[in-house]
């Protein structure tokens, strides 16, 4: 393969694509690069697999050489992939998918390694690029190349391309992914933006995506090899009749059965009554039995949408399924809220914590610890089904992301609300857009719990039905509607904007107009459900629940922060086994304090305190005779600070003995009344009486 490279340049940015030095024996290799960021991607082909799936697996590898470090942990090598590489895979694999020929069942696998890594710039959206790149150059089906951009906002103004700092500090982090006459993916998050600042920036992130995709057609016509024909399996034309003859009259009912299982039980009930009466005249064909069924089942249920504007269970096209809000489920939680809509429910979970509990990321370009999360859980019992459960799945690390950064804009900062936040969304019922339940069930967790989010936010999954210019656009979507539509359009967002938003694409064709009725029907579906969430709960408690931690913070003088922690500790240790509470210290001077109650709170504030306290002249303290010597009595009046009471200040009236006065362990109010020339202070037990 002849080495090639090619260069776009995106509003001044220059993005490079190579192929033809590393990996050659990979069906398609690439190399993609913005600024020192590099990602190679490789794709490569198998046999075709028995399966009634595409058998595609992407993988992203962010290896710490990359950014010239070592792998965290106790074995010096990369391990299982972390939560940022199964968001990045899940990036590539979802635009490319649906570029690869319907019925395509060879095995395919592209590995998209970062191989070199700045602190500027992402690799996630090289990596889409450069996968398309290696599969565009193959012998594989993929005819139609796909290209990424990541979209901001720096100082109110859209931007491609943005570094990780003014992403990090910005109202807008957007990822699109499209080819060159359609969009395919749209992925990201924003603080409350308006739906007319998506449009815009969608469409302007398609414009630069056209021109790395016309790089990746020039690099292709210089190197690319011969695409490989794939010619889908053609159904058996008399099988197809047959199929048809056999439910045309009786499919159309059963599809259109409200409840679920009661749906798919019916649907199940068709196909084995058409299998066992076509059996004799078409044996062993179960399988494209069952195919024809499905494409029977799809075409009826769009063209019902298109010429009726009714769906499943007689649902109009803009209507929500029926919603409920329950809160306090569970007795010992911090918080909890039920939120069930039509036949997918959510149990959220809220639970508070310290400094402690907060997660520590250690990735290639950058440490920090994460003080907010979200996870989420998909139980096979959630569908109906029975599977072997194992470690959490991809789709439940994207779900719960998309669920978290929803909540995010909303979240008190750290200072105001010095707690850890974990949100746990457990699906119990799953019949569309559970990633958006989530949304609305953590939303209305947070304020049971007390956290004082800034407003509730709501999620809607948005539907379409596309065929030619017959379009219907389809609000809170089922499953089955998700099934055989064309878009899986995600809406997060309060009464002010969107916070968070996920669109998958299936065909060509998709025009703004359509996006911005979509996002304009999301909009006032999300106002609905706000107005049921406020029904249940409108604001924040003002008190969090008795099982959750109080958090105090003090910050002190980075100074005296030895004199907390004492020698080898032995203050703070003290300070924690004597009051019962849990204490962070931070370098820079703050100070957490956790506790059960607010009397050992209060305990550990004031030893805190008096240990960093400075004596005050004229003020009073309540001090305690430490030892008695024949001028006077040295008391202690702040934790770890001593003062002399002379003889001649323990009364008003002279003195013989300091023990006809005072003993040891004695507690004395004193006065500071001065210091001596060497700072020392002056204490008088006279001067109160």
């Amino acid at each position: 393969m002849p080495y090639t490279k090619q260069e776009a340049d995106i509003d001044g940015l220059k993005v490079s694509l190579e192929t033809g030095k590393l990996a050659k024996q990979a069906d398609g290799s690439a190399i993609a690069r913005l600024g020192d960021t590099m990602v190679l991607a490789t794709a490569c082909s198998g046999g075709e697999v028995s399966a009634d799936f595409f058998p595609l697996s992407v993988e992203y590898i962010a290896k710490t050489y990359a950014a010239g470090k070592f792998p965290g942990g106790f074995i010096k090598r990369e391990g299982r992939p972390s939560e940022k590489e199964i968001l990045a895979a899940r990036l590539v694999d979802r635009p490319i998918r649906p570029l690869f020929p319907k019925g395509y069942r060879n095995e395919v696998q592209i590995i998209c390694t970062v191989i070199s890594a700045d602190d500027i710039y992402d690799a996630d959206v090289l990596a889409i690029t450069a996968a398309s790149t290696a599969l565009t150059i193959s012998e594989m089906p993929f005819h139609e190349p796909v290209a990424a951009v990541r979209i901001g906002m720096v100082e109110g103004k859209l931007k491609v391309f943005p570094s990780l700092a003014e992403t990090e500090a910005g109202q807008l982090d957007l990822v699109v992914a499209g080819t060159q006459d359609s969009i395919m993916m749209v992925e990201g998050g924003s603080t409350e933006l308006p739906e007319e600042t998506f449009v815009e920036a969608i469409l302007m992130a398609h414009e630069h995506i056209k021109k790395l995709v016309a790089v990746q057609k020039q690099i292709a016509a210089e190197t690319g090899k011969q695409k490989v024909e794939f010619v889908p399996a053609e159904k058996d034309p008399a099988l197809v009749e047959a199929v048809k003859e056999q439910v045309k009259d009786k499919i159309h009912e059963p599809c259109f059965i409200g409840e679920k299982m009661e749906r798919s039980k019916a649907m199940k009930n068709l196909l084995k009554e058409a299998t066992e009466a076509l059996s004799e005249q078409f044996p062993e064909s179960e399988d494209q039995i069952a195919s024809i069924f499905s494409d029977l089942e799809r075409e009826d249920i769009r063209k019902t949408i298109l010429q009726t504007s009714t769906r499943i269970a007689g649902r109009g096209l803009d209507e929500i399924r029926k919603i409920t809000c329950e809160l306090d489920l569970l007795p010992r939680a911090h918080g909890s809220a039920l939120f069930t809509r039509g036949e997918t429910q959510a149990l959220v979970v809220s639970t508070l914590g310290t400094k402690l509990d907060e997660q520590h990321i250690d990735n290639i370009q950058g440490e920090y610890d994460k003080s907010y999360m979200l996870h989420y859980n998909f139980p096979p019992y959630s569908v109906g089904e029975v599977k072997r459960m194992f470690s959490v799945s991809r789709r439940e690390v994207g779900h719960g992301h998309l669920a978290e950064r929803s909540i995010s804009p909303v979240l008190p900062d750290e200072k105001s609300f010095p707690y850890t936040i974990r949100v746990v969304s457990e699906i119990l019922e799953s019949n569309g857009s559970s990633s958006m339940a989530s949304v609305c069930g953590a939303s209305l967790s947070l304020m049971a719990t007390g956290v004082p989010i800034k407003t509730h936010v709501a999620g809607v999954a948005m539907g379409l039905i596309k065929e030619g210019d017959n379009v219907a656009i389809l609000t809170d979507i089922l499953g089955t509607e998700d099934h055989v539509g064309d878009m899986d359009f995600k809406v997060a967002g309060t009464r002010d904007g969107i916070t968070a938003i996920q669109m998958d694409i299936k065909i060509a064709g998709i025009t703004p107009e359509i996006m911005h009725d979509a996002l304009a029907k999301a909009k006032e579906a999300r106002f609905k459900i706000l107005d049921t969430m406020d029904e249940a709960i409108s604001s924040n408690r003002k008190e969090l629940s008795i099982h959750a931690p109080r958090i105090s913070t003090i910050t002190i003088d980075k100074e005296k922060i030895r004199e907390v922690i004492g020698p080898s500790g032995k203050v703070i240790r003290d300070i924690q086994e004597t009051t019962g509470t849990t204490i962070f210290i931070e370098d820079d001077g703050t100070i957490q304090i956790a506790a059960t109650n607010r009397q050992q709170r209060d305990a550990a504030l004031n030893r805190i305190r008096g240990i960093v306290a400075e004596p005050e002249l004229n003020a009073i303290y309540e001090a305690t005779v430490k030892t008695i010597v024949e001028f006077g009595a040295f008391v202690e009046f702040l934790p770890g600070k001593d003062g002399l009471i002379h003889i001649s200040e323990l009364d008003t009236k002279r003195v013989a003995k300091v023990d006809d006065i005072l003993q040891v362990g004695d507690k004395v109010k004193v006065k500071l009344i001065g210091f001596d020339r060497f700072g020392k202070v002056k204490l008088s037990r006279k001067a109160l009486l």
